[in-house]
């Protein structure tokens, strides 16, 4: 596959070929890696980054091929660690990468039902839970993030659901923790999931809730699962989105043993049911943690429902694809509310919100850099409302910052020389407490700050970094000499 059609992807080996062809984006090796926190231990000094604890970086996405006890999978990391990367692989303008996703929802394509009698890659090899010694635990190789997580974890398994009356389908990205031979524990964040409103729905009737699990996908399924409301309300399935940006519809597929659908193309589905009154600790190593956050805590270990597994279906020869918590993947996988921001902003005041950075400090969720250009003294005051309609567009949303149209917003010490040369906190900080933000933050939480009722309490602030516009003309940066760039490019790419 050329590295300038993109087009052709479709799956996660069609990606990786991209990447074979893409100079310095794809580390393989035949090195034996143990699944149980050495995955994650050697990938955090390859190309981790996000919020994992220095040292780490930027750097390739990593395919290990020899996986201890694992004799025919592999394991992939860090596919999505690097918004150059999803540029390349999306055929997209990596500075607008989260503007331009939002564009496809003016061309959105609906997931469509393989054909029938069609090849179905995601079910070549089944292992039903009534095989005997089924354990997939021994099938599935999840790797753990560190020595003291909670159990094995899937960490890019897109969970799809569909509603009670089957009227409405959805798909997330969840944490799920291998548990049993049969059985996972799947993690919902509180009131922020349309698959838990589904769960609700089937749990106020008594019914388990038929789900599958989906791994190992083509990178745009990935990147477009993290939208959420208001941008996507209930019961828009996000897939739509993926199809927009490949230009042909996601292929679905009927599991094998529950009535749900999975995406045909995948290297590894679990199918099962999301059990209405069974729940258990996600920790079966007894070390009282879960695995490594986005916040870049590794958080404590929670009561989770449970899946009971009854099949499980993979490719020939499988590829696992996992993350690490808190790394630049999900800086990238969480970096939509670009798109919704930008999105909602350009709606209610037009032609001034230039670009919308969600910040790896933040990783992708806690911190929006937005890039704002005032071009009359009616537009003073503005950049504030945008910082506003910010927090609507994206609940989790913490801190925004707002910088002119001189500041590289992918550059932080540009944007902290903004905040140092023209925020002045008496005047330019303002503070919303009392605001739900986001349970695995740490800092939200009573015990941090007693005016907070409940876990999961913030107090949101807007850094106004802008120039007054009366003052414009005492804020130009300096000026050097536009040089014949041919003439020193060698020099220039030094």
């Amino acid at each position: 596959m050329s590295t300038t059609d993109a087009s052709q992807i479709h799956d996660l080996r069609s990606a990786l070929d991209f990447l074979r062809e893409m100079p310095g984006q794809l580390l393989e090796t035949d090195t034996q890696v143990d699944p149980d926190a050495e995955v994650s231990g050697v990938y955090r000094h390859v190309g981790a980054g996000g919020t994992v604890m220095r040292p780490t970086k930027e750097g390739p996405a990593m395919v290990f091929n020899n996986v201890k006890g694992f004799d025919d999978a592999k394991v992939c990391i860090g596919m999505l660690a690097s918004r150059k990367r999803v540029a390349a692989l999306l055929d997209l303008d990596e500075e607008h990468l989260g503007l331009e996703i939002g564009k496809r929802f003016e061309s959105l394509i609906a997931p469509k039902q393989i054909a029938e009698g069609a090849h179905i890659d995601c079910q070549e090899v089944v292992y039903k839970a009534t095989d005997e010694g089924f354990d997939l635990r021994k099938i599935v190789p999840a790797p753990t993030n560190t020595p003291v997580d909670g159990g094995p974890y899937i960490t890019m398994g897109l969970a799809y659901g569909t509603s009670p009356d089957g009227s409405q389908s959805d798909v997330t990205i969840h944490r799920f923790s291998c548990v049993d031979k049969d059985k996972l524990a799947m993690w919902i964040t509180p009131g922020s999931r349309h698959l838990g409103a589904f769960f609700d729905e089937y749990c106020q009737r008594g019914e388990d809730m038929p789900i599958s699990i989906s791994i190992g996908l083509d990178p745009a399924v990935y990147m477009c699962c993290g939208f959420e409301a208001p941008t996507t309300p209930l019961g828009f399935n996000e897939l739509q989105i993926a199809g927009a940006l490949r230009g042909h519809a996601v292929e679905l597929a009927d599991c094998v043993t529950v009535p749900q659908k999975c995406i045909a193309n995948a290297e590894y589905v679990l199918e099962g049911y999301l059990m209405h009154d069974e729940v258990i600790n996600e920790d079966v190593n007894g070390h009282g943690y879960a695995m490594p956050e986005f916040p870049g805590y590794t958080g404590g270990a929670k009561v989770c429902p449970v899946i009971k597994i009854t099949a499980v279906t993979t490719r020939t020869n499988p590829i696992m694809e996992s993350c690490i918590g808190p790394s630049h993947e999900h800086v990238s996988m969480a970096g939509i509310p670009e798109a919704s921001i930008y999105k909602m902003v350009e709606t209610a005041i037009p032609g001034r919100l230039l670009n919308v950075h969600a910040a790896p400090c933040g990783g992708g969720k806690f911190v929006a850099i937005m890039q704002f250009k005032k071009s009359s003294k009616n537009d003073e005051g503005r950049q504030r409302n945008a910082a506003m309609l910010a927090f609507s567009a994206f609940s989790e949303l913490k801190h925004v910052i707002l910088v002119d149209e001189d500041v590289d917003i992918f550059d932080m010490s540009d944007v902290m020389w903004a905040m140092t040369t023209r925020f002045q906190a008496d005047v330019d900080l303002i503070t919303i407490p009392g605001c739900h933000c986001h349970v695995l933050d740490p800092s939200n939480d009573p015990a941090f700050d007693p005016s907070i009722r409940e876990h999961g309490i913030a107090c949101k602030a807007i850094f106004d970094c802008t120039v007054p516009f009366n003052l414009k003309k005492n804020f130009i940066r300096s000026q050097f000499m536009e040089i014949d760039q041919d003439k020193w490019a060698k020099e220039i790419a030094f």
